[in-house]
């Protein structure tokens, strides 16, 4: 049995994800009680694969599988877990298993934890800390929401600005049981412990032991106010290539510190948050129930049918139209069709170029005039291709022209309101990733219906 979970540790490794024999094992383990089992299954795994596991399995399995592991879950895992998913493994967790693994965590992670629970869980997980761990989680939750105060980790490697190599060395080896687990940089500080530099350990370490640490600092050091919203910080660390940063409080004393791996994951959840805001369905994950994910889905289903009644009220201003030519009810989808499309696209990269801060007024003329020209040609190619097809399919030049005519103008104009729709929706303070799609939508369904009929009504009647 060794040789099979080293096998499908090997098939892990090679492929960054579990293997499908791996969950297979696990939960016969579990449905045979095998607590011996499931802890050899259980205990190689990286704490990402275990949260992984959880997700991945029932949710009769999971409290089962969390009731037999003798070894318990680490507070590592519990990071690593969906939001919605932690909740209800905390819930599962005796008192003592759940102390137990959140004393093993850094403030950020414990404050990662309990932010958004229930007071009864928050409170659960505060009292499982020692006084000082407490106080400082209290005081991470004490600044708003997304904000760099929250994102911070309080453990801080800091020295006096001048000390010296040597100094910095002696004191971390006799001080090493109150560092942190991981750390990239030493801050320096004043006398008032307002951070002045920092310097890297391989530097440090490559140093001679007399230089003074304020000689050997690196140009990267920028401190971050603790009210900063976290997706401006997210943004610093990615324009900057930062690897962690000192967060100051107002009057600019030293508060804590932020790591690239907290950086990395804001930004990525930026990310996923616009792409599930621009397909309307909220902020859920697969582990969310039935009605709560109904509950995100529908006003934005709720908004498509709005939409979508105000292009087919411009239909309805054609219904004579389309009675004596019955081919405009057969291309009329087309049209709108490809207008969505084409709407869609500009709208992807505006809502990323926002939130990457690379649209910004300087260069936003060029390009709404690079969307504008995409979107001409990309409507006068199509144009040749749906005249053809309606000169061919219908054997009537003239309603070839009026689609080729209605491409045109409907790729347009999409391209143009992919762009402005959510620069405008930016410069009002909206989200443009969670409004943008029924507006441009709606947009490129009146524009490509009204110029289809028109053109019809003006021409073939």
């Amino acid at each position: 049995m060794a040789d099979d979970t080293d096998d499908i540790l090997l098939e892990e490794k090679d492929g960054y994800a579990l293997d499908d024999s791996l969950r297979g094992q696990v939960r016969r383990a579990v449905l045979d009680d095998d607590v011996a089992a499931i802890d050899r299954l259980m205990e190689p795994l990286h704490p990402a694969d275990v949260a992984d596991l959880l997700e991945q399995i029932s949710a009769a399995e999971r409290e089962s599988l969390l009731q037999l592991w003798s070894t318990g879950i680490d507070g590592e895992v519990l990071s690593e877990l969906e939001e919605g998913l932690r909740e209800e493994v905390i819930a599962f967790l005796p008192s003592h298993v759940l102390a137990e693994a959140v004393r093993e965590l850094d403030s950020d992670d414990v404050v990662d934890l309990v932010e958004y629970m229930e007071d009864a869980q928050q409170a659960a997980i505060l009292d499982a800390l020692d006084e000082a761990d407490r106080a400082a989680v209290e005081e991470a939750l004490s600044y708003p929401e997304d904000s760099a105060g929250r994102l911070m980790q309080r453990e801080v490697v800091r020295a006096p600005e001048h000390w010296t190599v040597g100094e910095m060395i002696d004191h971390l080896r006799h001080h090493k049981a109150d560092l942190p687990e991981q750390f990239y940089h030493i801050i320096l500080v004043d006398p008032r412990m307002k951070p002045t530099g920092y310097i890297t350990l391989g530097r440090m370490l490559s140093t001679a032991r007399e230089v003074e640490l304020n000689q050997i600092t690196e140009d990267s050091f920028r401190p971050i106010p603790a009210t900063q919203p976290e997706e401006e910080v997210a943004y610093a660390f990615n324009q900057y290539h930062l690897i962690s940063a000192p967060v100051v409080d107002d009057d600019g004393r030293l508060v804590g510190v932020i790591t690239i791996d907290d950086a990395m994951i804001v930004q990525d959840a930026e990310a996923e948050e616009d792409i599930l805001r621009l397909a309307g369905v909220g902020e859920g994950g697969l582990n969310d129930r039935v009605l709560e994910t109904t509950k995100q889905r529908f006003p934005w289903l709720a908004v498509n049918l709005v939409t979508a009644i105000l292009a087919s009220l411009v239909i309805a201003q054609f219904e004579a139209a389309i009675a004596q030519i019955v081919a405009l009810a057969v291309l009329m989808p087309i049209v709108a069709s490809m207008g969505g499309n084409a709407g869609t696209q500009s709208l992807t990269v505006a809502v990323r170029a926002i939130a990457t801060k690379d649209l910004t007024r300087s260069n936003l003329m060029r390009v709404v005039l690079r969307e504008a020209g995409v979107g001409l040609i990309n409507g006068l190619i199509f144009a040749v291709v749906m005249g053809l097809v309606g000169l061919v399919w219908f054997g009537s030049p003239m309603l070839g022209g009026v689609i080729a005519a209605a491409m045109v103008i409907n790729l347009l104009v999409a391209g143009l309101a992919g762009i402005l729709v959510p620069v405008v929706l930016d410069r009002l303070g909206v989200d443009p990733a969670l409004a943008s799609g029924a507006f441009v939508t709606t947009v490129t369904d009146v524009v490509g219906f009204f110029a289809f009929l028109g053109f019809a009504v003006l021409l073939l009647i």
